[in-house]
């Protein structure tokens, strides 16, 4: 039986060069609740405070997951990749042993609303080469059971598969009941977590409301109702030590050093030193 254990609202932050959000997990009190790293809301309506975006940056040990609702953000990196995140698209990048990328608006005016969730890897994956996953909103896969609305990015639901490759099982499902009721099947042992973007919403017997993220614990389903909309995720806990700082997660204190020395030397990722060059453009 499911139950919610907490519930999480968060704090409006400034990240990148000046964007407003609010994150929810990755800070004191709720730093890591392992597998998940960090989870931003975006929601911005006016322009200041976000279109000075997120210039080039880099990353290692782990994967970075962008949901966007409402507008649109360019990503380039390192390894040459670039995408156009708009309405209802997904970015899946795994930085793995290393990557620079920047995600900047392609927009001055109008609303700025999306999610990054950092999701870490076990240490035997942490080197791995890094990937970019450009997912389109058509190729989400969306689906309506019993008038619930389902898009599907990673996991099996319901007899079906959402696009996104993963290295560890995760289910990523944004859930609208529109007033109905939606029993989702956990795998046991998972970490779960839901996020209310819309409304209010019954999770496991627990309401919740736009802005709040409940943690789910216990073993079995999960029953969500009512009239809001929500981000469901769950992925087995790593149960492994991290060590993090910054936009670097390892498994120690050493690996973080070398991650940063590696950075300073201009030997973290291929082509860090044209890509920066380029103002982060690629």
């Amino acid at each position: 039986m499911t139950s919610i254990v907490r519930v999480i609202n968060g704090r409006r932050v400034s990240d990148g060069a000046g964007v407003d959000i609010r994150r929810v997990i990755g800070l004191a009190g709720a730093e890591y609740i392992d597998p998940f790293l960090m989870f931003d809301d975006f929601r911005n309506d006016d322009p200041a405070g976000y279109v000075a975006g997120f210039p080039p940056h880099p990353h290692r040990g782990f994967e970075t997951v962008t949901y966007m609702l409402k507008g649109k953000m360019r990503h380039h990196d390192s390894n040459g990749n670039s995408g156009l995140l708009e309405d209802g698209a997904v970015q899946w990048m795994t930085a793995g042993r290393g990557i620079l990328h920047s995600e900047m608006p392609e927009q001055t005016d109008g609303s700025l609303w999306g999610f990054q969730i950092w999701l870490n890897l076990p240490q035997h994956l942490q080197m791995v080469e890094p990937r970019y996953q450009d997912i389109p909103a058509l190729d989400i896969t969306e689906f309506e059971q019993d008038a619930v609305a389902y898009r599907l990015v990673a996991g099996e639901l319901f007899g079906h598969k959402g696009p996104a490759q993963t290295y560890l099982p995760v289910l990523m499902v944004d859930v609208a009941p529109n007033g109905g009721q939606t029993t989702i099947p956990l795998t046991d042992g998972d970490t779960t977590i839901m996020f209310c973007f819309e409304g209010e919403l019954s999770v496991a017997g627990h309401m919740i409301s736009d802005g709040d993220l409940a943690v789910v614990e216990g073993d079995g389903d999960v029953v969500i109702q009512g009239g809001g909309r929500g981000l469901l995720l769950s992925s087995p806990p790593l149960n492994e030590p991290i060590a993090r700082h910054g936009p670097f997660v390892l498994a120690t204190e050493g690996e973080l050093k070398t991650a940063f020395i590696d950075y300073q030397m201009g030997r973290l990722a291929p082509n860090q030193a044209a890509f920066l060059a380029s103002g982060g453009r690629g």
